[in-house]
């Protein structure tokens, strides 16, 4: 266990950044999770829901700092070429 005052407020920085940065990252999975079995059961119109959210979502964990911008736009973009496809 840390010994310095300091080092015990890292530790619980670390816990708390742990906890929510899990919690950002099970979020992600689950909204391009949704994306793509709508887009895998051919359902353009719950596809396209679920893109919008997961769009927002997505736009929303860059400026919060999880997710760098680049990063985000390869997700988008790669979720929008899923939806597009579906005719």
């Amino acid at each position: 266990m840390a010994n310095h005052k300091s080092a015990e407020k890292r530790a619980r920085q670390t816990l708390k950044r742990t906890e929510r940065n899990r919690f950002y990252r099970t979020r992600l999975k689950n909204i391009t999770k949704a994306v793509r079995e709508a887009a895998e059961k051919k359902d353009k119109v719950a596809a396209t829901e679920a893109f919008k959210l997961a769009n927002k979502s997505i736009h929303a964990m860059v400026s919060r700092g999880f997710l760098k911008k680049q990063s985000a736009s390869r997700k988008v973009s790669r979720l929008a070429l899923l939806v597009n496809k579906i005719s």
